[in-house]
Order: structure tokens, then sequence, then C-alpha cells
């Protein structure tokens, strides 16, 4: 007896089959990055009823709803962007998103769907103002140099012996014009200031302490 349904033409399998593994797609993606995206799936083939598919609904939209301006726009033309990406967009409510919308398309070349993103950057906006606040710093200049960093009189023969180095001499053929800059740095590093810095910067360079004092004052 023959069999009063239709037989489902190649073309439509071919759609079904595409709608059925672009649904996985939007699952896995929706997944992925919940709860800031709303990742939708629209079967472009019946626009009035688009929507089959929907994670993270943050636009309130739901199965069923129909195709946005976008959706439309590529039913109507097949030259149409296949990708539109990271574009501006809001949600209803006034938040910001950020959207890309990827069309489907099966082997004549005919738009099937379209894998829409929406990513609700107004806590990413929120974030990246706090963070700014918190990385600001005064413009005004602090009374002194600060070093967080605990010295030892080590270091100060280290940074000597670096400095010296840098100038392919050793520390005590240092010209007094460069005794000069490098005591000033000494300084500025809060290095000197350690008990014993200047006897231990004096023997490394083989001056006198009066010399380390009298370089300080004629910062």
């Amino acid at each position: 007896m023959p069999s009063n349904k239709h037989p489902t033409s190649s073309a439509e399998h071919e759609n079904q089959l595409l709608l059925r593994e672009a649904k996985k797609i939007a699952t896995a993606l929706g997944k992925m990055f919940a709860p800031s995206c709303e990742v939708v799936l629209h079967d472009l083939t019946h626009p009035e009823h688009a929507i089959i598919a929907m994670e993270n609904s943050l636009s309130g939209r739901k199965i069923g709803d129909p195709a946005t301006e976008m959706g439309l726009a590529r039913i109507q033309d097949d030259q149409f962007p296949d990708v539109v990406q990271n574009y501006e967009n809001h949600f209803p409510d006034g938040r910001p998103a950020k959207s890309t919308s990827i069309g489907l398309r099966n082997s004549q070349g005919e738009y099937v769907a379209a894998l829409c993103l929406n990513l609700d950057i107004s806590l990413f906006n929120t974030m990246q103002q706090v963070l700014s606040q918190l990385t600001a710093v005064n413009n005004h200049e602090a009374p002194l140099n600060e070093s967080l960093k605990s010295w030892k009189l080590d270091d100060i023969r280290t940074e000597i012996n670096h400095y010296a180095a840098t100038l392919n001499t050793q520390p005590r053929a240092l010209s007094s014009q460069q005794r000069q800059k490098l005591i000033r740095h000494l300084s500025d590093q809060g290095m000197l200031q350690l008990r014993g810095a200047a006897t231990t910067a004096a023997d490394t360079l083989g001056i006198s302490r009066v010399s380390i004092y009298n370089a300080l004052k004629g910062q």
C-alpha cells in the first residue's frame, strides 16, 4: 500500500542536517561562555519562527521568536556577508553588547541558518573602570624616591661592580664624574640609607667615606 507522506527532498534533508549540527555548536558555545554570552540559532527557512535554539537568553527572546533584521536581510540578499563580526549592539534594557552573526549556507549557496553571539560587555566595562581606578597614580611627584625593596650591603657591592662593568672598567678606576653619577644613583635607590652603606660603598670604590658624603651634598 503506497504511503501518503511526501518524501523529503534532498535539499530539505540537507537543510535539516545543517540545522541539527548547528544546534550542537550553539549549545556548546552557550555553555562555554555562560552566563555572559547569548547564543541564538535562527532557522532562516522559517523566518516568522526563526529561533530554534538559544543559550543564555540575555535579550529575553525565546524559542519560536522571529528572525532579526539581519536574518531577514540574509534571506533577501544572498550577497549578504557570511560573517558580520564584533559589531556594536544593545540588549532591550540598554546594556551594551558585542555581537557576531554567522550565516550558514547549504550546498546550493542558500542561507539556511544564522548563528549569533551577543556578548554582554557591561560587566567588563565596569571591571575596566575599576581596574583603571585601582591602577591610577597621583600625578604629583613624591617628595623623595621610595624603594620597596629591602636592600643589603652586598647589593651595594653588586650594583657598583655592575655599573663599572657597563663602562668596561673597575670600580676603583672610575672617574670622579662617573663616581658622582653612581653615588647619586645609589642614593636614589635608597641603598645609602642602610647602616654601614657609606663605608661599604667607599671601600668598594677605593675612596673615603667623606667623599661619599661630599658627593651626596653636591646633588
